[in-house]
């Protein structure tokens, strides 16, 4: 990745911060070559056909299981290690919302100074890390 993808990417975070959410395709530029160039490098996923950013890890652009509320927002993760994520990101505490993905029973924690509480749950990850792109909207 060169300077001006990176700058580019610091901006499209900077604008999800602020705003949110991810910006457009043509709020982020509308290059859409550096952004095709963001997605190969795995900065960012774009949706397939290319016109809407769908990830920026750790965050989700779509509503999925696992809600945090950080920073006076509610965001989503791409998945439960995303989402503990989302407050280290934005350097503050937060809560995740969840559902056990074995019993449906619903999963409160507290991130505090980087660290959940409780601390007694397990994450189960179906997909080892290795392949997670091989598909990384399904893992």
């Amino acid at each position: 990745m060169d300077e001006c993808d990176r700058a580019l990417r610091n901006r499209i975070y900077a604008f999800l911060v602020e705003q949110g959410r991810p910006p457009s395709i043509e709020e982020a530029g509308g290059n859409e070559d550096a952004l095709r160039r963001l997605h190969d490098a795995h900065a960012l996923v774009l949706e397939p056909d290319g016109r809407a950013i769908r990830m920026l890890a750790p965050f989700s652009a779509l509503p999925t299981p696992f809600r945090v509320r950080s920073a006076g927002r509610d965001w989503f993760g791409n998945c439960v290690w995303d989402a503990f994520g989302i407050p280290a990101a934005l350097g503050v505490d937060g809560h995740l919302s969840a559902e056990c993905g074995d019993c449906g029973e619903a999963v409160e924690i507290d991130l505090i100074d980087g660290r959940p509480e409780p601390s007694d749950f397990i994450a189960h990850f179906l997909v080892p890390a290795r392949h997670w792109w091989d598909d990384i909207v399904f893992t």
